[in-house]
């Protein structure tokens, strides 16, 4: 039975070509996938282990602020030099880090602006230090000189003795390039900017002089790290954390798990969707094939093979077919785990390369993964082959269904549908994180229901289409429409492979649309401002960059976004924002429910609606309350404004917020300007900032991208991993239509005969693809919409304005991109039509 299965393997190769490339593709998604997930985490965890190589006890102190009684912003030198004085320390250096931007000679920040560090150069004895190695020049010695790593020298093109600008959250500032270094930090090395500075300019400009963020010490030849570190404790403040160079390593080791896990399970998930829909294609096959083989199957029965034999003959055809796909599947994902390095580099990911690590794991899954598939996919049709019975032979065993043999099925498709359709109601009612998961697994039952029911479906629908083929291709499209039917099973393991995929695919255009227009409609109707001011890596903005904007020519109003607490006398805590009365109202649109805003410059607070009605506040009621820095004091409620995502929880003057912030936060500020939103407005709030590269000026349309590009940005990775299982939905119907063309080749010989021309052959098959296609695409649309709502009703109580869209443009493109995928599946299986021999034809069994 295995000779006769390698023989049968062998004499079908063409019809099983898409299924291998179907099996292929999914097997290529999965090795890949886990090909680069070991890599990433082998170059992180090298990375890694070279930065961690000397240490042997880390601290880390983040200071202490909210304590009136004790302000530490970290670690002191005092404390540093005792560490550094242990029996057992080699050296102790002192860490302290921020935002830094070095700009190009044309200005702009090189690297993106996140990406973008600043450092202090600490030199040891012999006047190095450890972390880095100066490829030329020498680290920082004063406050007038830095350093940089040798990428982003040679991206701006310096070199050592050249002036750089350099960008903090302060003014910015030209320095003289003392040295370039290369390191073993893992952001240097995936791309990212680092700027060295003297260690007294760098506390200055990210902490306080005298202070460190953490410190690594090396410790002497045979030193022990556990009883360096029980020596270090005593020396560091109770919130300091203490580890060994061993605990460090394991931490980064979990930490790499963890950040290398969320990437891994997410291209594994659109790799199970791929071959989801490759199911559909292989058992598709494998029915036909069967279908063409009843007599061949019948004789074998006849001359004794068991139920048995044949069944494990078909399912040892669909192993062979997997074991083949299996292996040039796992060679593409080779391939595909060599082209994510550079893919990732491209879109600016900074993650660390290094050699592709091929384990066992991705091997022994490929294998797994493409056979297992394919032989649950055939074993279906594998039972049904073993219940051909001898008289059988002259009989087709895939004959249409009767409504009776669809009875059972449609009975279960539809309780199967109604139970994920109430699970996902029920989820959409319930909500948030809970309704989430509801909606998913209700989401997996209507799925499968939908895709039970759908040769049930195919008739009422495309039964609306036959009166359009019959009218305008007249003999093509009746024929068409009729063979679109003939085969309800057939017909609906088609459409449902492209079905799932257009499900996705209209899920999430739904909901990235609606998503979209929400943030887009909360932007335009709460900014009025011409302006918005944001630091590159979204970090706070300095105090005098408010300054100098509210004193920039043309600026006729501005107010800044500043971030705060206040702490109640019942110990509950509410947001503040720091605002400039006045100002504030002519730069965004605040909706006054109650009150007014008129007392904010009278040291009064305005209250969102959202939260005056979860605490019970009201206009005129006194708050008992407690900045930032300890000081208490009684705020009136002046005013209650509607919610909306800029200035939520509350507002309160600035001047009044800041005197009370021991470090005031500003993200971002607005402008409006005399003239609008002009080029010459645009330079003039750029020159007053002293033509800083790391601070962003944004128009009304910047602001918009800057809110929705998040989401179109989301939704276009989310169409490429898609794109895979929507080629194997293809492939499903080239396939399917050319293993039909094979079957009815009686048939088409019949019509040539009697007179239907080539090019009307051609037009029917077109037609018949074109029907299949877009019947799975327009239930994969109304499924997808469904979804899509569900789940924007778990969500809308946290964006405001949320309204479900859809986007009937989009909708349109999705169902003419079926009808020209039908037509495209169709060239192949149609031209092959098209030339059969009439003879021949007719002649054919």
């Amino acid at each position: 039975m295995f000779r006769t299965a390698l023989r049968n393997v062998l004499a079908h190769k063409a019809r099983l070509l898409m299924t291998v490339l179907a099996v292929m593709l999914g097997v290529a998604f999965v090795s890949g996938t886990l090909i680069y997930s070991d890599t990433l985490h082998n170059a992180f965890r090298q990375q890694s282990s070279k930065g961690l190589a000397n240490v042997a006890v880390g601290v880390t102190d983040h200071g202490s602020r909210s304590d009136a009684a004790e302000k530490r912003p970290g670690l002191s030198q005092a404390q540093l030099d005792k560490i550094a004085a242990l029996p057992g320390a080699d050296t102790a250096t002192g860490v302290v880090s921020g935002f830094a931007g070095a700009a190009d000679r044309d200005g702009k920040l090189i690297a993106q602006g996140w990406s973008n560090r600043g450092g202090n150069f600490f030199p040891g004895e012999d006047g190095q230090d450890r972390r880095y190695t100066f490829t030329g020049g020498h680290g920082p010695a004063g406050p007038g000189e830095i350093a940089l790593d040798r990428g982003t020298a040679d991206k701006g093109g310096y070199k050592v003795g050249d002036k750089v600008r350099v960008a903090t959250n302060r003014p910015v500032k030209e320095y003289t390039l003392s040295g370039v270094f290369t390191s073993d930090q893992g952001d240097v090395n995936a791309g990212g900017s680092l700027v060295l500075f003297d260690t007294r300019t760098a506390q200055e400009l990210f902490l306080k002089p005298g202070y460190f963020e953490s410190a690594t010490v090396t410790g002497k030849p045979g030193a022990d790290q556990e009883a360096m570190q029980e020596a270090i404790i005593p020396l560091v403040s109770k919130d300091a954390t203490v580890q060994t160079g061993r605990q460090l390593a394991a931490d980064e080791e979990r930490n790499l798990a963890e950040s290398t896990k969320t990437l891994t399970q997410i291209l594994l998930g659109f790799a199970g969707i791929a071959l989801f829909v490759g199911v559909f294609l292989i058992s598709n096959t494998f029915t036909m094939l069967v279908a063409q083989r009843t007599k061949e199957l019948a004789l074998m029965r006849a001359v004794g093979a068991s139920r048995k034999q044949i069944t494990r003959s078909i399912l040892a055809e669909a192993g062979i077919v997997g074991l083949i796909a299996s292996v040039i599947g796992f060679a593409l994902g080779l391939g595909m785990a060599a082209g994510l390095s550079p893919l990732m580099d491209a879109m600016e990911a900074q993650l660390p390369s290094g050699p592709l690590i091929v384990g066992a794991t991705p091997v022994l899954a490929s294998l797994a993964v493409g056979v297992l598939i394919t032989m649950f996919a055939a074993w279906l049709p594998a039972r049904r082959a073993a219940k051909i019975p001898p008289v059988a032979a002259m009989s087709s065993v895939h004959a249409t269904p009767s409504v009776k043999s669809l009875v059972v099925r449609n009975v279960i498709g539809a309780l199967v549908t109604g139970a994920g359709a109430a699970t996902v109601v029920g989820g959409a009612a319930l909500g948030k994180d809970t309704g989430r998961m509801l909606i998913g697994g209700g989401a997996f039952l209507a799925l499968i229901g939908v895709i039970i029911l759908i040769p049930l479906l195919s008739r009422p629908v495309i039964a609306l289409v036959r009166p359009l083929l019959d009218g305008v291709f007249k003999v093509s499209g009746k024929l068409a429409g009729l063979n679109s039917v003939r085969n309800p099973r057939r017909t609906g393991a088609t459409a449902s492979a492209l079905a799932i995929g257009l499900t996705l695919v209209t899920g999430l255009t739904v909901l990235g649309v609606t998503m979209g227009r929400a943030i887009d409609k909360q932007t335009t109707d709460v900014v009025k401002a011409d302006y918005m001011v944001t630091m590159a890596n979204q970090s706070s903005m300095d105090k005098s960059v408010i300054e100098a904007l509210a004193g920039a020519k043309g600026v006729t109003a501005s107010s800044p976004q500043q971030f705060a607490s206040l702490e109640g006398s019942d110990d509950s805590f509410l947001n503040a924002v720091g605002v400039t009365p006045g100002d504030v109202e002519r730069v965004l649109n605040l909706k006054v429910v109650e009150g007014s805003l008129s007392g904010l410059a009278r040291g009064e607070i305005a209250i969102d609606e959202k939260a005056a009605a979860s605490k019970g506040y009201r206009v005129g009621q006194t708050l008992d309350m407690a900045f930032e820095d300890g000081t208490k004091t009684k705020l009136t409620i002046g005013g209650i404004y509607g919610s909306n995502e800029f200035v939520s929880g509350a507002m309160i003057d600035t001047g009044i917020l800041s005197r009370h912030t021991p470090e005031p936060l500003f993200y971002s500020a607005y402008v409006a300007m005399d003239g609008g939103p002009t080029a010459a407005n645009e330079q003039s709030l750029v020159d007053s900032l002293g033509k800083n590269p790391a601070i962003v000026v944004m128009d009304s349309n910047d602001i918009r991208n800057q809110f929705g590009g998040i989401v179109n940005q989301m939704l276009n990775i989310m169409y490429g991993l898609l794109a895979m299982a929507l080629i194997i939905a293809v492939l499903g119907v080239v396939n399917t239509l050319a293993m039909s063309v094979f079957e009815r080749q009686q048939e088409i010989g019949m019509l040539r005969a009697i007179g239907l021309a080539r090019s009307k052959v051609k037009t029917m098959i077109r037609l018949e693809a074109v029907v299949i296609s877009v019947f799975g695409a327009v239930v994969g649309v109304v499924l997808g919409t469904f979804l899509a709502w569900a789940i924007g009703q778990t969500v809308k109580d946290q964006i405001t304005g949320y309204s479900l869209v859809v986007p009937w443009d989009r909708i349109g493109i999705f169902l003419l991109l079926a009808a020209v995928v039908g037509v495209l599946a169709a060239m192949w299986p149609a031209r092959s039509a098209a030339r059969l021999n009439m003879l021949s034809a007719i002649k054919a069994e």
